[in-house]
């Protein structure tokens, strides 16, 4: 089992993935806590906020298995496009209705493997207020975990100075099950639950930011 969509390259995908684990290290402090958490088997839905292009990336270079992410459409252009196809990262249009990745993504869960998903939708300043149902779609489906993972330190509010090495911090929650009802109503309310669980944990880490710089 690969446990990365079909077409995808797996020497590519573990190569990345251990680029990503230094690439950023030079410019950035980074800090990751609970990455013990991680479930190393089976089908895991990961929900993440982000406020930049830096988070996917950081997530994915940082985890100990392999995973998939999907990604907006616009970035599967060119050469860096086919790249994200070979290392097995799925195209989403934002905004429109398409069922291909997220049947992409149930096989790959399905598979055994580990699916990413920003569900805020859109990249603002990395809160969680409100949520996009694919994630809870793909549980529903395939019976996965979901494991928040709040970030900060990636967003640099406009007007301010360029940051020399920031802290940006990377805090992995508990996994916790999720029973997803039937219908419109089941999926709504179990994403109700994703955000809450996300925002939570978001909440925390900014609680440990500024502990930190007490």
């Amino acid at each position: 089992m690969t446990q990365l969509p079909q077409g995808a390259l797996p020497w590519l995908h573990d190569t990345c993935r251990f680029i990503g684990r230094f690439v950023f290290r030079p410019a950035l402090r980074l800090r990751v806590r609970g990455l013990a958490g991680v479930p190393r088997t089976g089908p895991v839905v990961l929900v993440a906020n982000h406020s930049s292009m830096l988070e996917p990336q950081i997530i994915f270079g940082m985890l100990p298995r392999r995973s998939v992410f999907l990604v907006k459409e616009e970035l599967f252009t060119g050469l860096p496009g086919r790249g994200l196809r070979g290392i097995g990262q799925i195209p989403v249009r934002r905004g429109e209705v398409d069922r291909t990745p997220l049947t992409t993504a149930l096989a790959v869960l399905r598979d055994g493997g580990l699916v990413g998903i920003f569900p805020e939708g859109t990249r603002g300043a990395g809160d969680v207020t409100a949520a996009e149902q694919g994630a809870a779609w793909l549980v529903r489906g395939s019976g996965a975990v979901v494991l928040p993972v709040a970030t900060r330190g990636t967003h640099r509010p406009a007007g301010t100075r360029r940051r020399f090495r920031p802290v940006v911090d990377v805090l992995v929650g508990e996994p916790f099950e999720l029973a997803v009802g039937k219908g419109r109503t089941g999926l709504a309310e179990a994403t109700e639950q994703i955000r809450v669980r996300l925002a939570g944990l978001v909440h925390e880490l900014d609680v440990v930011r500024k502990q930190s710089h007490d």
